[in-house]
């Protein structure tokens, strides 16, 4: 059995190929009256239309796919809700996620920018399972990429969205100082990471809002 094709379901809903092209294209919003729109909706479900997205990624010159390329996410058991959201989102915004993993390999890294490249996505989220500054890949325009928990080894020069690890610091201490306790002290991890720099960072802004004494000996 043949694909259906466009042409078909313009002939079953009894409008132009046009027609059709507007409400697949996203354009029928003040082109196509609604009962147009969901007639030729209905008509395409019917014959299982789908549209050719190749076709439809050479017209408008995007491919619709988003590349995530992370360092070790992908087979972390913790960090699945990151990877999720972000196929959500570009779900939501009619696109699809294309996710690599370089294993802190810089071969591997090189190699899934150049497939990232090649497939021609229309950007690329780069992700990092450990906050930190971080050499972003060759190949890879600064216009066109978000780091995610990291940021560029050079300020400025790339988007980052990243956790506001102070803001959880002092939040932690404001739960167990509402709770009565006093005698605080802080697992930070190694002063020269920076998630754990700024969350101990918080934990003195609380312990200082609150009247506490910092004693630095505490935090370790």
């Amino acid at each position: 059995m043949n694909r259906p094709t466009a042409r078909d379901v313009a002939e079953l809903a009894g409008v132009s190929r046009a027609a059709v092209s507007f409400v697949f294209s996203g354009r029928a919003a003040g082109n196509l009256a609604a009962g147009t729109q969901q007639r030729i909706r209905s008509a395409a479900e019917q014959l299982g239309y789908r549209p050719d997205e190749v076709a439809r990624s050479l017209r408008r010159q995007r491919s619709a796919v988003i590349g995530l390329l992370s360092d070790e996410i992908a087979t972390s058991p913790f960090a699945g809700r990151m990877v999720l959201g972000a196929m959500e989102a570009a779900r939501e915004q009619g696109h699809q996620v294309l996710l690599l993993e370089s294993r802190l390999d810089p071969a591997a890294e090189a190699e899934a920018v150049a497939e990232l490249r090649a497939r021609g996505v229309d950007g690329i989220v780069y992700a990092a399972m450990s906050m930190r500054r971080t050499a972003v890949p060759e190949g890879i325009d600064p216009a066109r990429v978000v780091l995610a928990n990291c940021l560029p080894a050079k300020t400025g020069t790339y988007a980052a969205v990243v956790a506001d690890e102070r803001a959880g610091g002092r939040a932690a201490v404001d739960v167990l100082i509402e709770e009565g306790h006093r005698e605080i002290a802080m697992l930070g991890g190694e002063p020269e990471n920076i998630a754990a720099r700024d969350r101990a960072a918080g934990f003195r802004d609380g312990m200082r809002a609150a009247g506490i004494a910092v004693r630095e000996d505490r935090l370790v």
